[in-house]
């Protein structure tokens, strides 16, 4: 009898002492389904949490820079669009408002694309026989563009023909040459002359470069050309007027080996393609 108290006494203690999960209790033939099913699951439910690990896949690795061979695509269809913009403007004589800005608009994307321009490291690049195709200065009706000059149409009897500028990098020799077609009294014929605005050149800036002015030689051509030049030295400073100091800058924004765009100190744009 005093074993069964015993037994009776300890039950409930062992009732909530967790008892291992067996099927049947030492004392009293009893099962734990309930707490036995309960730890199984939070042990699966832990294992579940423990195993579900999602792993992010790095991110795209960014992508290659154009090549060299891209670049040069693109500038090339970026040249051949600016030429094309300018080609019919007669050198700018013909342009209006429109075609100035649809060729500035062009130069920029271009200059752009091609990055700046360093002729500290590369002013062979200059060296040569250039013809202009363009010049946003023309515009104005005047051969001297934006600064002062003869106008061309009704006033004055003058053609404008090929304008070139000869550089040679070595002697720093700059000359502008201009050929002209000058009208005469009838029954005369009209005379054909080339005019060579001779400069020297230095390069102040990695793609600035500062003329300046040194003489005039005006040179006949055709049925005159037999006729020694006629050369037109600089006018002394002191007598020059405060517009034309016979000096100016302009910078280089584009080159390669057959074209070059040149931005002057009076916002002038223009394009040359070598001859």
């Amino acid at each position: 009898m005093s074993s069964l108290s015993s037994s009776l006494l300890q039950a409930p203690t062992s009732l909530f002492s967790s008892p291992p999960c067996s099927s049947t209790h030492k004392s009293f033939n009893f099962q734990f389904p309930s707490i036995c099913s309960s730890r199984r699951r939070r042990s699966f439910v832990l294992r579940s949490a423990a195993d579900d690990v999602y792993v992010l896949d790095p991110p795209p690795p960014p992508p290659p820079p154009p090549s060299e061979n891209s670049k040069s695509e693109v500038i090339a269809s970026l040249k051949l669009k600016l030429l094309s913009v300018v080609s019919g403007l007669n050198r700018g004589l013909a342009a209006d408002e429109d075609d100035l800005r649809r060729a500035d608009a062009a130069a920029k994307e271009l200059e752009a694309a091609a990055g700046l321009v360093d002729l500290s490291v590369n002013i062979e690049k200059l060296q040569g026989r250039w013809k202009l195709i363009y010049s946003s200065a023309f515009s104005s009706r005047t051969l001297g563009g934006s600064r002062p000059g003869p106008p061309t149409g009704r006033l004055l009897p003058i053609t404008l023909g090929q304008v070139f500028q000869r550089i040679d990098v070595l002697s720093k020799d700059f000359d502008n040459i201009v050929d002209l077609e000058l009208g005469a009294p009838w029954p005369l014929p009209r005379v054909e002359v080339t005019a060579t605005l001779a400069h020297k050149f230095e390069l102040i800036e990695s793609a600035k470069i500062k003329i300046t002015f040194e003489k005039t030689t005006v040179k006949t051509k055709g049925n005159l050309s037999q006729l020694p030049p006629l050369e037109i030295p600089r006018i002394p400073d002191a007598l020059r007027p405060p517009s034309n100091t016979g000096r100016g800058e302009f910078e280089v924004t584009y080159v390669d080996t057959d074209t070059r765009i040149t931005r002057g100190d009076r916002s002038e744009l223009r394009v040359f393609v070598i001859s």
